[in-house]
């Protein structure tokens, strides 16, 4: 029988943790939405990447000597082993935090390919990094004692422990996030626009979620080939520096990186490489949403900053916005045409198909026909 967000919470919360941060992840979905509801927003932070909420939650506990709580999709330890080793390790600064990680690609447990390295590792993982854990299941009857456990070691140790979360543990919350009555394009519709202005030699990077899996499924409504995309299904935050190192071989060629708010805002460093070495061949555009709508739809920061104002403080060379398809036919043109580097937002409203599907190719293929396309 799955687990009551809210007896989750409350069992933590028993135990003195009054702060959250973390990224969303679609396992952990209904335990945030717990969260929401519970805890005030300058206790509950979505950053934009895990590592970021490591050194958060340290943060407040050097301030408050309170233990804190940071969540993640377990895809995200990459970004936090540096703190967790480097600042909260024992050998370190001695930094106690409860971490709960949502277990993506368990061996056996049917996963997507971007999650089955991770999740075959995973315990490996946690015992190189000298992280002791507990793991927590639908039909565990000893949560409460491994919370216990975790939290105790954590406070006693002073070291970061782990709550392993596998797939299916929590039942639904009973709450959806409230979706803005927003009139503006569906990602899909702006996505058709697109790649219909792109030539056929040009090369397509796109995000991780539910951008590659759109820019699939119109290639293949479209019965088109899947040779000039490059579908980066994981490395959250990373396709700006793949179609950068792209841009940099093939100089000739334009490079259209497709990139969404929540995966820009989680590597925004990479935006003053872009701009440093100002390939002319570089056009990156954004999917805005504010939202990480492949997780569950959580805000991103993005809904409270202008993410092309940095941009161009940073010093593209060419910028435009769309918020209409009218806008965005109007502008695709002139956007593809100019020299780079150069970056066009194109705000859209969140949401997608109910039906849409994932790639049916493996990476592994996507990667060989997409090199065959580079070579030609």
């Amino acid at each position: 029988m799955a687990i009551k967000p809210t007896d989750f919470y409350n069992h933590l919360t028993s135990h003195g943790i009054d702060f959250f941060a973390g990224v969303p992840d679609s396992l952990l979905k209904e335990f945030c939405l717990c969260i929401d509801d519970f805890v005030p927003k300058d206790k509950h932070i979505i950053t934009a990447n895990e590592g970021n909420a490591i050194a958060l939650a340290a943060g407040y506990y050097l301030a408050k000597k309170s233990l804190p709580l940071v969540y993640m999709q377990n895809s995200g330890l990459g970004n936090a082993i540096n703190p967790l080793l480097s600042l909260c390790d024992p050998d370190v600064y001695a930094i106690p935090m409860v971490v709960v990680v949502g277990w993506r690609g368990e061996p056996g447990v049917k996963d997507e390919p971007q999650h089955v390295k991770q999740g075959k590792v995973q315990l490996d993982l946690l015992d190189a990094m000298d992280i002791s854990y507990e793991i927590i299941s639908k039909d565990d009857e000893q949560v409460a004692r491994k919370i216990s456990d975790v939290i105790e070691t954590a406070k006693n140790d002073y070291r970061p422990t782990v709550l392993l979360i596998k797939k299916g543990t929590f039942e639904k919350y009973g709450k959806e996030i409230k979706q803005s009555d927003d009139q503006r394009m569906k990602r899909e519709e702006a996505l058709e626009i697109v790649l219909e202005s792109l030539d056929d030699n040009a090369i397509v990077v796109s995000t991780t979620g539910k951008t590659s899996r759109e820019i699939f499924e119109i290639r293949e409504k479209e019965s088109q080939s899947h040779q000039q995309d490059f579908l980066t299904v994981g490395s959250m935050g990373h396709c700006s520096s793949i179609a950068l190192g792209i841009a940099l071989a093939k100089p000739h060629r334009n490079v259209v990186c497709i990139d969404g708010d929540g995966a820009m805002l989680m590597h925004l460093g990479s935006l003053t490489t872009i701009v440093s070495l100002k390939p002319n061949n570089f056009r990156h555009i954004l999917m805005n949403n504010g939202v990480h709508e492949s997780v569950g739809g959580q805000a991103t920061a993005a809904k409270n900053i202008d993410l092309s104002a940095i941009v161009e403080a940073v010093g593209a060379s060419k910028m435009f916005k769309a918020e209409t398809p009218t806008e965005l036919k109007e502008n695709i043109p002139k956007f593809l045409s100019c020299v780079g580097p150069s970056f066009f937002e194109i705000k859209i409203c969140p949401g997608s198909r109910e039906d849409l599907g994932r790639p049916t190719i493996k990476p592994v293929d996507n990667k060989q026909d997409f090199m065959k396309f580079l070579k030609n």
